[in-house]
């Protein structure tokens, strides 16, 4: 079996700046494995969360990170057909079709080094198949990143989830990759009024721009209270969370309307974070529920959202404002933990297909 080595970032203690490694060796594809070189990758608020230890103690230290991104298929493992050797790929975390592999080993200068089903901080990833859906023509390689999560759990929620009545209101709490794609989302329904809230004046002037009628910055203003004043005291039909924080799961709760409000939540708050509810107003006819990955069933929901891209209706390119190199993957978590940017975008390498960042093969 030849061996062959790349560039990745390994989390190697809790709390601590990931380590890039220049030389981690790794072999062909198992069986329902594929070979992916990465083009880009996406970082999200969850893998932040395991970097700083704040889902609890890690077992398969050290390990490898990262669950969005795209790339170009090089090889495929024993029973794939999903995909074959030059398709362009998503990544991402929500299981679909195809083989189940398991996790895989690579190994740094005679260290072991655990990954599992996908990652993407890395120049090359074997994948587990269910973890690959073809890149929709016309989506650009960097733009497609944002199939492999954010999309899918934030326009998910608002498709799959809430499955909204049309002239709805809605407020959407925390304007990261996912609560702006939930917030770009809503305007597939012809919504009344969307509220957009977060703590950032540059995120908030760009959720103006993806269509929020009204914007809060909590840090001055109490959502809440502006919420049931703006709606004559009633509240918002549907509540998106997407903040990470406990506080805001509860309060994106307390701004929906009795009688049928719902609250839909997909942030990962610390572990061991709880929050509290008044029951009383769930007897009211409130209503509250977490969302696993928007409902997303990758195979299916994806080539929609190509669709829609295509037809200019998810303008997604003004979500990818900060970009870095692998090299400065740490800069990109520092800037996500302290909201100086929503979705930092990683340029592993660009130049994988040519022409697929036009959209085209």
């Amino acid at each position: 079996m030849v061996t062959s080595t790349m560039k990745a970032a390994i989390l190697r203690t809790l709390g601590a700046p990931l380590n890039v490694c220049d030389d981690l060796a790794f072999d062909a594809p198992a069986r329902g494995q594929v070979l992916v070189r990465l083009a880009y990758s996406g970082v999200c608020h969850s893998q932040l969360m395991e970097v700083r230890g704040h889902r609890g103690a890690d077992p398969y230290l050290p390990h490898l990170l990262g669950h969005e991104g795209t790339g170009m298929v090089v090889s495929v493992g024993e029973g794939v057909t999903k995909v074959v050797a030059g398709d362009l790929v998503v990544l991402g975390w929500i299981k679909g079709t195809g083989l189940d592999a398991s996790g895989t080993r690579y190994s740094c200068r005679g260290e072991t080094v655990n990954a599992g089903g996908v990652t993407t901080f890395n120049q090359f990833a074997l994948v587990s198949e269910n973890r690959v859906v073809p890149l929709p023509e016309g989506v650009p390689l960097d733009v497609g990143v944002l199939f492999g999560c954010a999309l899918p759990t934030g326009a998910g929620i608002v498709i799959n989830d809430l499955d909204p009545r049309p002239n709805a209101t809605f407020a959407v709490f925390g304007l990261g990759g996912i609560g702006m794609s939930a917030l770009i989302a809503t305007q597939l329904y012809e919504p009344a009024t969307v509220i957009a809230v977060d703590v950032s004046d540059e995120k908030l002037a760009l959720a103006r721009e993806f269509g929020a009628t009204v914007t809060i910055n909590s840090t001055t203003t109490d959502a809440v209270a502006e919420i049931r004043r703006l709606t004559g005291g009633a509240g918002v039909d549907y509540a998106v969370e997407a903040s990470g924080r406990g506080e805001v799961i509860e309060a994106a709760f307390d701004a929906v309307r009795r009688g049928g409000g719902l609250c839909v939540f997909a942030s990962h708050p610390r572990q061991g974070v709880r929050i509290s509810l008044d029951p009383y107003e769930l007897i009211c006819g409130k209503q509250i529920r977490g969302s696993w990955g928007g409902g997303c069933k990758p195979d299916r929901d994806i080539p929609r959202f190509g669709a829609l891209y295509r037809e200019g209706r998810l303008p997604l390119e003004k979500l990818l404002t900060h970009r870095y190199t692998l090299d400065q993957i740490n800069e990109a978590l520092d800037d996500l933990e302290h909201g100086r940017v929503g979705r930092p975008l990683i340029e592993i390498d660009p130049g994988t297909s040519p022409a697929a960042r036009k959209g085209t093969k």
